[in-house]
């Protein structure tokens, strides 16, 4: 047991004298929120709240959980309801319903890829979808982010069943991927191509449907992971696809067989969010805070990615500054967290900044003015 301690210490002290350690943020209420995911304030939303209590009235629930696995007894005819009225929305043949995108992620790709086959994927995507590519029996390459030349070299390369994942917002630099183009060239090899929608859905796309559904191609790719903790402001996600892809997944994805179903209660939340995105455009006031943010952050003297998404990145390349930053931009009232290494690169670490149709011109003209005095 000592040599494991040792080892638990040693790894922190390394973390520590890179100034890289992570640690829980202190909870301080009443700052001005450019941090969350909750693009559309979905997550305070007393409409979002209201619907969720009219599903609670028509179906009644008179448990706290589901009991157990989809598969044994906690599959019930709401969830099955609310998979189709997904699939419905996306304009695609079938959902099926992940207690998290993490647990998405983790079961798609681990259980598609076999020995044999291939996953090429950009070198940005998510930590949940590379443990799942790392978990399957296919070899794996990574192609330059967004680069549709390298990833061209590595398709010339692939033998037996090709899959390419991407994502189409990602999520630390806040820029999109050039979809069509990416998807042309998976047709010209006869690659599956594999999006995650996480930043995307509710901000982009007719009723926030996303760009794989802005781009057509909702019923053209192998699979789409659509998550509901960000925009939707409420938990889990659905993975889209054909009838086949979601059976397989019932009988193939561990991270579905064996885990306890999500609650009643929280697939109420999710049919309600999807409710209240048909019923008006919640993007609007996003759009021009996106806009007016962009204006302003391009008059600072630090780099910013470019990005058209509700995730803008101020490029400070050292995590010592961006740090020091952040608490300064917090103890000004402006909740911005500081993006470190190993998330992002080691010289890339940065501020990320989510904006949301909540926040008003005046918060964002006082962030960037907070910014200027700090140059």
């Amino acid at each position: 047991m000592k040599k494991a301690e040792d080892f638990l210490v040693k790894k922190l002290e390394e973390r520590k004298q890179s100034n890289n350690l992570r640690l829980l943020p202190a909870v301080t209420p009443n700052l001005i929120d450019f941090c969350s995911n909750d693009y559309l304030g979905f997550t305070r939303s007393s409409l979002l709240k209201d619907k969720i209590k009219i599903f609670e009235q028509q179906i009644g629930i008179t448990e706290n959980g589901s009991g157990g696995s989809r598969l044994l007894s906690g599959n019930r005819k709401f969830t099955e309801e609310t998979e189709d009225f997904i699939a419905r929305f996306h304009e695609t043949e079938s959902a099926l319903l992940f207690n998290s995108g993490y647990d998405a992620n983790l079961g798609l790709l681990s259980c598609l890829g076999q020995r044999g086959d291939i996953i090429i994927y950009d070198e940005l995507i998510h930590a949940s979808l590379i443990d799942g590519a790392r978990l399957s029996f296919a070899d794996r390459l990574k192609f330059k982010h967004n680069d549709i030349h390298d990833l061209e070299l590595k398709l010339q390369k692939a033998k037996g069943i090709i899959y390419v994942v991407i994502e189409s917002v990602y999520s630390m630099d806040g820029d999109t991927a050039p979809l069509k183009d990416i998807y042309d060239i998976c047709e010209k090899y006869g690659a599956n191509l594999i999006v995650d929608e996480a930043h995307a859905i509710g901000v982009f796309g007719d009723h926030g449907k996303g760009l794989v559904h802005q781009n057509g191609l909702n019923n053209r790719i192998f699979a789409c992971v659509v998550t509901f903790g960000k925009a939707l402001g409420c938990h889990g996600a659905a993975v889209l696809g054909s009838h086949n892809l979601r059976n397989y997944l019932i009988n193939f994805a561990r991270s579905f067989i064996y885990t306890t179903a999500m609650p009643l209660h929280g697939i109420m939340s999710i049919r309600a969010a999807y409710t209240l995105l048909t019923e008006q455009d919640h993007q609007q006031d996003l759009r021009q805070n996106i806009s007016l943010y962009r204006n302003l952050a391009f008059t600072l003297k630090w780099p910013c990615i470019n990005s058209l998404s509700a995730i803008q990145t101020i490029i400070l390349s050292s995590a010592e500054k961006a740090k020091d930053i952040a608490l300064y931009l917090q103890k000004s009232g402006y909740d911005v967290r500081a993006i470190l290494s190993p998330t992002v690169a080691k010289g890339a670490e940065r501020l990320r900044i989510c904006l949301h149709s909540f926040n008003t011109s005046e918060t964002i003209e006082g962030l960037i003015l907070k910014l200027k005095t700090h140059e």
